[in-house]
């Protein structure tokens, strides 16, 4: 365990993955407070695509109301990157599966009785195949979560199947490129609000690449056609969405301007029988990452969801 990049009080620790044929072999980095495992309680998030943990304000809200906050950083993002590797790739999303397994694992050993999982964007879509495939947490909270392509129908369908042929066959052909505006919009360095590191989290030349893409619409599938998670799940949205290529400057400051928010509206209820869909008038693509009014709602709501949903400790 050494000294995260975020300072004090966070800690990361590398969590060693089974070898997937690429050298060197995969880590996941696990990050938390130097004093977690000191209460009952405890939320693991998982971050967007081309993204890493660094949302400390909204984890303050946690462990200010009695959570140990951990954040893991997947294979091949942020704090998990190494050279040698494609950064941000997969070919299967149940990949993932082994390092939330660990995480959890170790959380529930250091002393948590009741775990919420958290994720964010791609990290959502995660989540959701994760604990209906394997349970094992005791809320999820979603925000933003990717359940479709911000496209056309026609164009759904028809790059859909065409990614599921040479996706196969060609996984680390570029196919796309993520848009700028929104990472633009967050950055310090283009007059956002946050400060973040721009090799972990870059919002230039990202590429988007046919394997990662069919393991997503794969994943989307899943989620089209109902998923069972039986823990109670609370989707939390923005109030609208923007145009992702070519955003207003309101879209910017208030609006999601990555995904299709109607998407999530239309899946949500296909997770489990247990689900609650919040809507934020005002907010971001990361809520957490919206102006402070907007994201310091979301973090009440999400806290005062989970209270009531968990059992009393």
């Amino acid at each position: 365990m050494s000294m995260d990049v975020l300072g004090g009080p966070w800690v990361q620790q590398t969590l060693q993955l089974r070898p997937d044929g690429t050298h060197p072999d995969p880590v996941a980095t696990l990050v938390h407070q130097d004093d977690a495992g000191s209460r009952p309680r405890a939320v693991l998030y998982l971050h967007g695509f081309t993204d890493y943990f660094f949302q400390a304000e909204h984890a303050q809200g946690w462990t200010d109301t009695g959570f140990d906050f951990y954040a893991l950083d997947l294979r091949d993002y942020g704090r998990s990157i190494r050279p040698g590797r494609t950064p941000n790739f997969v070919t299967d999303l149940s990949r993932y599966d082994e390092e939330i397994g660990l995480a959890l694992a170790q959380i529930r050993a250091a002393g948590a009785e009741e775990v919420v999982l958290l994720g964010h964007s791609t990290g959502g879509l995660i989540a959701s195949l994760y604990a209906s495939d394997h349970g094992g947490v005791d809320a999820l909270v979603l925000n933003s979560p990717w359940f479709d392509l911000n496209s056309s129908w026609v164009n759904r369908v028809l790059t859909t199947r065409v990614l599921d042929a040479v996706g196969r066959w060609l996984p680390v052909l570029r196919v796309s490129t993520l848009g700028e505006p929104y990472g633009r919009s967050l950055h310090t360095s283009t007059g956002g609000e946050w400060g973040y590191d721009l090799a972990w989290k870059p919002f230039e030349d990202v590429p988007v690449y046919a394997g990662w893409l069919r393991a997503i619409r794969r994943g989307h599938a899943r989620i089209a056609r109902g998923l069972d998670v039986h823990a109670p799940v609370l989707v939390c949205t923005a109030g609208r969405s923007g145009h992702p290529d070519h955003p207003t400057d309101a879209d910017l400051a208030g609006a999601d301007c990555v995904l299709d928010v109607q998407h999530m509206w239309d899946r949500a209820p296909r997770l489990g029988v247990d689900v609650t869909v919040r809507r934020f008038q005002g907010g971001r693509h990361d809520l957490a990452l919206s102006a402070e009014p907007v994201r310091q709602e979301y973090a009440r709501v999400v806290l005062a969801w989970v209270d009531t949903r968990l059992p009393a400790l």
